[in-house]
């Protein structure tokens, strides 16, 4: 099992318009996902309504990144797809000025997500080759990329926050528009470089359901399910819980930006840090924080250091988690692989876990508060601790 590389590599300016996308993609993420629940409980929306509005992202994370994925796998073409992507998001959004009603929305929201749920799986995927150094991740060249999306999520929650507290969530569509805005130019600067499409009697060296029934493939996806729908407490329901326990827009904003710092703190100075650790060790250890994580923020909300520290911990449990899975899934599913590899990451890890979690969470809020979904949320990561542990076993009998 490789541990993250880090060296000399190409030119920086390679990178800059992939850092360019992450950080746009994620200024429109740090505003959109934190504050959609709030704009529609100002649109009179219910929790449970609201669970499953907001859950319409990670149902198109079920099907949308692998189609996306082995299209882009199979043509090559992954800075067209991306770029029409953008362009069709960019359209849709406009509906969200519209009054719609609950069936309506859902549909501009489907829309929406069909295009842009598999932009950073296919973004990763077009750089795969620009973040490896003699066939190895390079976790310090990926982390410079990565850390810009960080950086755009922080202004963006931040902003937002401060927006949304002095004139109310009326101006959330303008929001919507102007950050894919943002989005869809970034994507139209990267380099329209196509990829070698493999031939059609050339078939992949390892078709991909032969991978996923490999243990060590096998329970690297378990661990990922399970510590994603951990998190789902957080990415769905942690506005609401604030703003129902009486805390300003601006603190909830400042408080979603603290995790952000630390991440950002984090992707920058990674290549220090990972190879003090195999991969599924930091799996390991992002799992067994994740369960502090959440039992913190369902015990005492109330008791601001400690919800504090709780978010501090996302520089671990989110993103040395997250370049531990990019790292692995780029083992895994080498060359005409990648895409789906990222695909299948967005979809198992994120797809199928964002339904249940969201859904789950609504109904599990509506019987016992929503503070039971951060319990929830504990009892998953709790599993991902046990399922990173069986995956590192794996790892140690193969080395052997």
């Amino acid at each position: 099992m490789p541990t993250p590389a880090s060296g000399p590599g190409l030119g920086s300016a390679s990178l800059v318009p992939f850092s360019a996308l992450s950080a746009s993609y994620f200024a429109h993420i740090g505003f959109f996902n934190p504050y959609l629940p709030l704009w529609l409980q100002e649109a009179g929306f219910g929790i449970f309504a609201i669970s499953m509005l907001t859950s319409v992202q990670s149902a198109t994370r079920l099907f949308a990144p692998y189609g996306w994925g082995w299209l882009s796998d199979r043509t090559g073409e992954r800075v067209k797809l991306l770029r029409y992507g953008a362009t069709a998001a960019l359209v849709c959004s406009l509906g969200l000025w519209a009054n719609l009603g609950f069936a309506g929305l859902l549909v501009v929201l489907l829309l929406m997500f069909v295009h842009t749920s598999s932009m950073m799986p296919m973004s990763e995927a077009a750089m795969a080759h620009l973040v490896s150094q003699g066939g190895s991740f390079d976790a310090k060249r990926y982390g410079r990329v990565r850390l810009w999306g960080s950086l755009g999520f922080l202004v963006t929650v931040m902003a937002a926050g401060a927006w949304f507290e002095r004139r109310g969530m009326a101006d959330f569509p303008a929001w919507t528009v102007a950050t894919l805005l943002a989005l869809t130019a970034s994507v139209w600067w990267l380099p329209d470089v196509k990829e070698p499409a493999p031939h059609a009697h050339e078939p992949p060296s390892q078709p991909v359901m032969t991978l996923l029934r490999q243990p060590a493939v096998a329970w690297l996806f378990v661990a990922v399910f399970c510590h994603v729908l951990s998190h789902m407490a957080i990415y769905v329901f942690f506005s609401l819980y604030l703003d129902s326990l009486g805390y300003s827009k601006t603190t909830i904003g400042a408080l979603w930006a603290v995790s952000v710092v630390l991440e950002v703190a984090w992707f920058f100075t990674q290549g220090r840090w990972l190879p003090l650790m195999s991969l599924t060790g930091w799996l390991v250890l992002a799992a067994v924080l994740a369960t502090a994580r959440l039992a913190l923020t369902a015990a005492w909300p109330l008791v601001l250091p400690l919800l504090v520290l709780a978010q501090m911990l996302h520089a671990i449990t989110f993103a040395a988690h997250h370049t531990a899975c990019i790292a692995l899934i780029s083992h895994h599913f080498p060359g005409r692989l990648r895409g789906r590899g990222q695909a299948l990451y967005t979809v198992l890890g994120y797809g199928v876990s964002g339904v249940l979690g969201g859904l789950g969470g609504g109904a599990i809020s509506a019987q016992w508060g929503l503070s039971a979904v951060f319990w929830a949320g504990t009892l998953a990561a709790a599993c991902a601790v046990g399922a990173a542990w069986r995956l590192r076993h794996w790892e140690r009998a193969a080395a052997a």
